[in-house]
């Protein structure tokens, strides 16, 4: 597989393509165990599809931004190695699907081209940083939050305190008290505040910590009301050293930071990020507002413009079209279906932002895209050239722009088909429900799976794919949630689980819902108001009729947009832990991490250094571990562990334990002097490790032990 990789491409990025490349030819050639490999490929942005042989790939768009020459380099390798589709998705990223395996470290070096990454993109890593899209424009935004989301997403890039955590983690930046990027189930959430000090203004954000959707989901809890600017880096650093050592690592189920949080309590996890600072590479981080310098074209004509219906114009205006803070400018948002582009779409769309906008789109949560700094006397033409690309649909973030994550079209995990139900639902609405159109307060959001990948636990109206036996037979299902969502005041709600609906009832279930909200709602009452004045049994009275098995046809047993008898087949989720281990190899991950380490030292990075030393002493620690088959669900576990298992042994002595010596990583600042001391404890106790490894296979006749399924994995 040849690979060529342009010089405009960073050497950290040419490493990592490279690496990637070496990986999968190992791979190929059986030297790699298909699970490790797997959570290789994950953390630079390779996952698996529902279809066996091709792969889905994520494109890390922080805080959804994409520039022109970004937007057609993503549809040029979607010609080139994908369907020619690029699917917007509500974590701001872009997915290109049915990639070869070994296309795809061609396909990233062809993005590095225009600074586009994937790395960190999937896998137990921080994922793409999310941000209001209207960031920067936004009329009520205390400051623009975009430059803080860049440099907090280039801090961790790479960064070796999370490139392999128990579970993936999420980082959300609001540009005001509504809070349209949905901090509120974010593991760290970021909304800006200013706070007046001696005359002056200064910046900071209200930091919530926990929050999650998923099949368990929660709301976060507010960390500090104002933390300073200068602080959400170093607090973020702290929380995630403090995740890492902490989270839970067997059950994936149980391994994000809102069940830490339940598991040892707010105020101890506050403590122990407390405890962190001392180690910190950074105590105070200031950040370069000015970074951000939009690009404007300069005075363009204003092309003619003939509109045969007006009234479509006006709809469009009034529901996707804002006035930005900055005066004379207006924002457009594009609604976009399923969140698909076709790349020649794109393509076109790109030549029009760069001609006659600033050159800096914005993906949207709810898979559509913002375009930016665009003249009154243009939007006539931009509703024009929009229709002709087919991207001129009204109602952005109304009632009728639904959110809805592929489903089984190509996701392993996914019960159900989302996006032909979605289709379904909007035409219901555009016949039944037109004036919904303006209703921003009532969202729609459906996910194939409970893993809310649709978001439908923040749907004031949500559903999730599920099934329901009959006898033998098995009906395509989804779960009905109501009551989540953002309140007019910025409030977040989570959904409650209503009742099982089969598929082919939901555009009759919601139909029932909605008439119910115009028949029985106070005047100017918010629809979560209503759900919680009504109750949760009511609505599940009200759908209760839609679920009788008895009086099902043919049909209601196929699901949206497939022919054949519904029949759920649920793959393995591609976030899953090690399947199979051998010892030995856990050593030799060890060794990697010191390896990493001593890069650090030559390169006077000390603090990632001393991280790298610290994941030697845990992996190290957890292969002797289990060679003696005492298997740890966390970081910490492993170090006490060690201690009550080895505590006798003379090879291994520590003063005063094991955890107390390898926890000097918290407890002394990221010297050079510190740095050295550290790595060479390291290296002795692998060497250590090493000699008792192999006296061990020694006894047992060089046979080596392998590992099975859910031992913890360091």
């Amino acid at each position: 597989m040849d690979l060529n990789i342009s010089t405009q491409v960073s050497k950290a990025a040419k490493r990592d393509i490279l690496e990637l490349k070496a990986k999968i030819e190992r791979f190929q050639q059986g030297k790699i165990e298909e699970d490790k490999f797997k959570l290789f490929r994950l953390t630079r942005g390779v996952y698996g599809q529902r279809q066996p042989g091709v792969q889905m790939v994520r494109i890390k768009l922080p805080y959804g931004k994409v520039t022109s020459n970004q937007l057609v380099k993503i549809a040029e390798v979607s010609d080139k190695y994908a369907t020619g589709n690029l699917h917007l998705t509500t974590r701001q990223d872009i997915q290109l699907h049915f990639v070869k395996m070994q296309d795809s470290p061609a396909l990233w070096a062809e993005l590095e081209e225009e600074q586009i990454t994937l790395r960190g993109a999937c896998g137990n890593t921080v994922r793409n940083v999310t941000a209001s899209p209207d960031a920067g424009i936004n009329p009520n935004e205390p400051f623009d939050v975009t430059a803080y989301a860049h440099e907090l997403t280039h801090y961790f890039l790479r960064n070796p305190i999370c490139q392999d955590m128990g579970r993936k983690f999420k980082i959300a930046f609001a540009s005001d008290d509504k809070d349209s990027a949905y901090t509120y189930f974010h593991d760290i959430g970021f909304i800006p505040k200013l706070k007046e000090e001696n005359g002056q203004s200064i910046k900071g954000f209200k930091v919530v910590l926990g929050g999650g959707l998923g099949a368990v989901s929660m709301t976060a809890q507010t960390a500090h009301e104002f933390l300073p600017a200068d602080q959400f880096i170093p607090f973020t650093e702290a929380v995630i050293r403090v995740f890492d050592r902490y989270g839970e690592r067997t059950n994936r189920n149980k391994a994000r930071m809102k069940f830490l949080v339940k598991k040892i309590g707010f105020d101890q996890l506050l403590k122990l990020v407390a405890e962190e600072q001392k180690a910190l590479k950074v105590k105070s981080f200031e950040v370069n507002n000015d970074y951000e310098k939009v690009t404007l074209p300069e005075n363009p004509s204003i092309p003619p413009v003939t509109l045969e219906n007006w009234q479509q114009f006006e709809d469009w205006q009034r529901t996707n079209v804002f006035p930005q803070k900055q005066s004379d400018y207006y924002g457009i948002w594009v609604r976009v279906s399923l969140g698909d582009i076709h790349s020649s779409t794109a393509k076109l769309l790109a030549k029009l932002v760069q001609k006659y906008a600033a050159d800096d789109m914005r993906v949207t949560a709810n898979q559509g895209l913002l375009i930016k700094y665009v003249r009154k006397e243009l939007l006539p033409f931009f509703f024009q050239k929009l229709t002709e690309l087919g991207l001129a649909k009204p109602g952005f973030n109304s009632t009728h722009d639904i959110t809805s994550c592929p489903g089984s079209d190509t996701c392993n995990l996914a019960v159900t088909n989302s996006t032909a139900l979605s289709t379904t639902l909007e035409h219901m609405l555009n016949n039944e429900f037109k004036h919904l159109i303006d209703e921003s307060f009532i969202k729609i959001k459906i996910s194939g799976c409970m893993n809310a990948c649709g978001q439908h636990m923040t749907a004031n109206i949500g559903f999730h794919g599920s099934s329901i036996k009959n006898g033998a037979l098995v009906i395509p299902a989804m779960q009905v949630v109501i009551g989540g969502g953002i309140s007019p005041n910025g409030e977040g709600f989570i959904a409650e689980k209503v009742i099982k609906v089969p598929t082919k009832k939901i555009p009759l279930a919601l139909s029932f819902i909605l008439h119910e909200f115009e028949e029985k709602a106070n005047e100017g009452e918010y629809f979560n108001d209503f759900y919680q004045r009504l109750g949760k049994m009511h609505f599940y009275h009200l759908l209760k009729p839609l679920t009788d098995v008895q009086a099902l046809e043919a049909s209601d047993y196929v699901d949206w947009g497939k022919s054949e008898s519904f029949s759920p087949e649920i793959g393995v989720g591609e976030c899953a832990s090690v399947t199979l281990d051998v010892i030995q190899t856990v050593i030799e991950e060890a060794k990697e991490r010191l390896d990493w380490s001593k890069e650090g030292l030559e390169e006077g990075i000390y603090a990632d250094a001393i991280y790298n030393s610290y994941n030697a002493f845990v992996i190290a620690a957890k292969a002797l571990l289990l060679s003696e088959d005492v298997s740890c669900n966390t970081q910490i576990g492993i170090l006490q562990s060690f201690d009550q298992t080895f505590q006798n042994k003379a090879l291994f002595q520590f003063e005063p334990s094991f955890e107390d010596f390898v926890l000097q990583i918290n407890k002394n600042e990221p010297s050079k002097e510190f740095a050295n001391s550290f790595y060479n404890a390291a290296e002795h106790f692998l060497i250590k490790a090493n000699t008792y490894r192999s006296q061990q296979l020694a006894d047992a006749n060089g046979v080596d032990k392998t590992v099975i399924t859910d031992f913890y994995k360091a």
